[in-house]
């Protein structure tokens, strides 16, 4: 224990250890091995967080800001992102297992999402209606909330905050961030950079816990205006219990079982990358991977033959190393689940073309890139999200009836569609019930895009200028502007 690396949270400005001296390890999944001790913050800890995000977006320096201003401390954050990209992606490799030149090339293009709300920042505007009523001018003005729960998951979690703080703070929040229990090292390296940026104390709060009482006490506070949630629909469930205890607004993101549709007409190449990209890329930990392949019939064994091989030649190993193409699983839990998932489709017909369990000579939580063939689309691991590399393949014929299968899901964030026939891909884009479609690609971000899914994948949008607005509500101020005598108290108006 005395070599385990401490961190603390950050609580109005300060670096502290838990009120009572908790904490809880985090384990480098790459080798098995304990390496960090975490705060475990109590119901106590989760109020001072709380209390000072409300004092400091009531009073000090942070309420005076101007948007400009407010612009200007989130523009240096992102620089100082930037160039702290390659410590924060080595802590997040050695706390995630995901790999290094991943979470360093997503460290350095985060930033760009701190500057495009920095940019956005005075960029909200209200209007002035057109009202009914003689000699009244009636403007709308977009006031901030307040303070801001924002809870992360451990994978892709500077991206996750950056899209909850970039327009929280650009609209004038404050916010209270819960890392991750399963992996909460870098964003506590982040934190260290909120000050840096000229971010005054409190308006930046980050705890570590478990769901009781870190969670619970967060999401449930009477000062919370709005919680922004990211996770799992368990989770999900207890946040929107939680917030009827203080009628804060909720956004959910809460990840996917994403259809990948190639059709016959498809450049096989090219789609063949793409899905590979999508489910294999971060170990198949992505809310949005496309662990769901349709494949028409006519090109579904020549499609598959090309990517078994690729699978079968992936590299695995230490994700510290530059030629390592897909590290470990985050943690115990999701190798044991996936275990016990692909174990479960074989009973039901289903037949593994590759991997399907663990590497042989690797310490740590390894699992081999897996492809299924699924006789039937009702077969349990097709809407069963596994967080991990495992890719469920089914057969299709016609357009809609592959429509149809995409849409026969609890899931509804992302898609994918590889097509050459451009009417074709606007069709079935339009028909995809899911938040983000990408077409003849996969997996690609922005700032400038809206992030978000529909049914069981939750609800709200991240990134955009919409974001911006979610984290406003409108007042509307009516103005009098005749220099005559109100009418009598009981005269209709």
């Amino acid at each position: 224990m005395s070599d385990l690396q401490s961190f603390q949270m950050l609580i109005d400005g300060q670096w502290v250890d838990a009120g009572d001296g908790g904490s809880f390890t985090s384990m480098n999944p790459s080798t098995g091995v304990e390496w960090a001790r975490i705060p475990e913050a109590t119901a106590d800890d989760v109020d001072r967080a709380v209390r000072a995000a409300d004092r400091a977006f009531n009073t000090g320096p942070w309420a005076d800001m101007t948007p400009t201003q407010r612009g200007k401390c989130l523009r240096n954050l992102g620089d100082l992102l930037a160039d702290k990209s390659e410590e924060l992606g080595r802590i997040e490799t050695r706390d995630t297992g995901k790999m290094l030149k991943e979470t360093r090339w997503q460290a350095q293009y985060i930033a760009e999402f701190f500057h495009f709300f920095a940019g956005a920042a005075d960029k909200v505007t209200g209007e002035v209606l057109p009202i009914d009523k003689p000699d009244m001018l009636v403007l709308t003005d977009r006031e901030p909330l307040g303070v801001i729960a924002a809870v992360v998951p451990w994978n892709s979690q500077l991206f996750l905050s950056a899209v909850k703080i970039g327009p929280a703070l650009a609209a004038g929040n404050t916010m209270v961030l819960k890392a991750s229990e399963h992996a909460s090292a870098a964003m506590l390296e982040f934190g260290k950079l909120i000050a840096q940026a000229g971010i005054p104390d409190g308006v930046v709060n980050i705890v570590t816990g478990h769901g009781e009482p870190c969670g619970k006490v967060l999401t449930s506070h009477p000062l919370v205006a709005r919680i922004a949630f990211t996770g799992g629909p368990v989770s999900a469930r207890h946040v929107i219990h939680n917030s009827a205890e203080n009628f804060a607004e909720v956004s959910l993101e809460l990840g996917g079982k994403s259809p990948f549709i190639v059709f016959s007409d498809a450049d096989i190449e090219s789609a063949v990358n793409g899905s590979v990209s999508g489910i294999f890329a971060a170990t198949g930990q992505s809310c949005v991977a496309g662990s769901r392949l349709y494949l028409h019939e006519d090109i579904a064994d020549d499609f598959l033959a090309r990517m078994v091989k690729i699978a079968e030649g992936v590299k695995i190993g230490d994700p510290a190393a530059e030629e390592t193409e897909m590290g470990p699983l985050c943690t115990l839990a999701q190798l044991d689940h996936i275990k016990r998932e692909v174990a479960h489709a074989h009973t039901e017909g289903g037949t593994v073309l590759t991997g399907g369990a663990e590497p042989d000579g690797l310490n740590g939580l390894y699992y081999k890139p897996t492809i299924i063939d699924c006789p039937r689309q009702d077969l349990r691991i097709v809407d069963t999200e596994l967080f991990g590399p495992v890719l469920s393949v089914i057969r299709f014929r016609t357009e809609d009836e592959v429509i149809a299968l995409a849409n026969d899901t609890n899931h509804g964030l992302a898609a994918g569609i590889f097509t050459t026939d451009s009417a074709r891909s606007i069709r079935v884009a339009k028909r995809i019930k899911a938040g983000i479609v990408w077409v003849n690609t996969y997996r690609v971000i922005s700032p400038i895009a809206e992030f978000g899914g529909m049914k069981g994948s939750g609800y709200g949008r991240e990134s955009g200028m919409q974001a911006m607005y979610d984290f406003t509500r409108p007042k509307t101020i009516w103005i009098n502007t005749s220099d005559q005598p109100l009418a009598g108290a009981f005269v209709a108006r």
